[in-house]
């Protein structure tokens, strides 16, 4: 079974960046080595990395000029086992050992070990916002950056919805890093899955290829923002529609989360004209990436509470019908409970469920239209009385028709 193993940077220099591989992981100068490190203490063809069967990870050196360290001492060409949280210097360069584990056990990024990333940050968040205020004296640019960080909380109340919202803060995120594209992604809460809710599209690139799924789903999954430099140096993502037909030569991914959950993905990229983003705008953007999802979750929970007291509206709407007509009470009910197992059979989003579960109640409205002696008829109707009947779906979708919200579950009251 194949072995993986993960590597972060500790010094200064590569504070933050990560590497990863399986079976095999080769340090130094030359191109295109696994961890190549453009530091002068660092050889040419420096250290290696290489998994022995069963026996697990070691460490060996090359013949380097400035010498390879396990935790403090020197190793040789014959090797040094490894195990999680060493430290492994090279010349005056200090990475960690993350994590060593099997490729073949079911975890939920087992389909994207491989994938070549140049960093990664999993800071708390408000870890984010520290990292981001060090930045602001050694890089002036970061404190304009700063006030772009603060305003993007204040949109919540400046807008009429949660996607005029979303769309905002994308415009913003994406101004402030000077990116050529971006998407945000945000968990369906029924499926789990990523799901697109805002995009700034490319032109001439089509909706397909506007983000990469495969590092959303990573970004997500380990809950770490990342970035890659060159996504063309790793063979699964050069295969990628959204690298290869929206040619995208550098991706941020950073981790929209609140202190208590995580939320979605903000997807930025540049193309092959652009300068590649650093190490500084992946610190820049996973604090965006923080402050938005403050203003995100305000707004779901305030979309929640509206949605609540919406819906005790339509029960108490739907229940009008009811009053006047014995023969269906309790009908409305009974259609939206079996109309949401179908829904949750079906693996329908939320949104989808929500709009279900409103039409359902509100599906007979029209009948508020019905003369009461064609609706409480104990006898069979006539040809006349029954089309008059009928035409309570007509009727239902006109007086719901001036409440632009109801707009979506407009179908199911008329064609039910």
């Amino acid at each position: 079974m194949r072995q993986r193993i993960r590597l972060r940077g500790v010094s200064r220099e590569i504070e933050g960046r990560a590497w990863e591989g399986l079976d095999l992981l080769r340090i130094g100068r030359q191109q295109p080595w696994e961890v190549e490190l453009r530091d002068r203490s660092i050889s040419r063809c420096h250290a290696e990395l290489t998994c022995l069967d069963q026996q697990g990870w070691y460490a060996r050196d090359l013949g380097s000029t400035n010498g390879t360290f396990l935790n403090g001492v020197r190793i040789g060409p014959e090797g040094r086992r490894l195990r999680e949280r060493d430290l492994l210097q090279v010349g005056n360069l200090v990475l960690r050992v993350v994590s060593m584990d099997q490729v073949g056990a079911r975890t939920p990024e087992a389909n994207n070990v491989a994938v070549h990333v140049e960093a990664t940050t999993q800071h708390s968040w408000t870890e984010a916002f520290e990292i981001v205020a060090r930045h602001v004296a050694q890089n002036p640019r970061t404190g304009s950056q700063l006030l772009e960080l603060l305003s993007l909380g204040q949109n919540l109340h400046n807008h009429k919805s949660i996607e005029e919202l979303l769309h905002k803060n994308l415009e913003d995120t994406v101004r402030t890093l000077n990116a050529r594209g971006g998407a945000l992604l945000l968990v369906d809460e029924t499926t789990g899955q990523l799901t697109l809710q805002a995009s700034i599209p490319v032109p001439g690139v089509g909706e397909a290829a506007r983000y990469s799924s495969t590092l959303a789903e990573r970004c997500l999954t380990r809950g770490e923002s990342l970035l890659t430099c060159d996504p063309h140096r790793d063979a699964d993502l050069r295969r990628a529609d959204s690298i290869r037909r929206g040619k995208m030569r550098s991706i941020l991914c950073a981790l929209l989360r609140s202190p208590t959950r995580r939320l979605g993905v903000l997807h930025l990229d540049r193309g092959p004209g652009d300068k590649p983003f650093r190490i500084e705008e992946l610190h820049l953007a996973d604090a965006l990436a923080a402050s938005m999802a403050g203003s995100i979750e305000s707004a779901q929970f305030l979309l929640a509470k509206q949605r609540s007291w919406f819906v005790q509206t339509v029960i108490t709407l739907a229940q009008t019908v009811e009053v006047r007509d014995a023969y269906t009470a309790g009908h409305a009910e009974r259609v939206t409970r079996y109309a949401l197992l179908l829904a949750k059979e079906m693996q329908l989003s939320s949104q989808a469920r929500q709009q279900i579960e409103i039409g359902s109640r509100l599906h007979d409205i029209g009948k508020i239209g019905i003369l009461d002696t064609v609706l409480r008829k104990p006898g069979r109707l006539t040809r006349e009385e029954y089309e008059h009947m009928k035409s309570h779906t007509v009727k239902g979708a006109a007086i719901l028709a001036t409440i632009p919200d109801l707009a979506p579950v407009l179908p199911i009251v008329r064609n039910h």
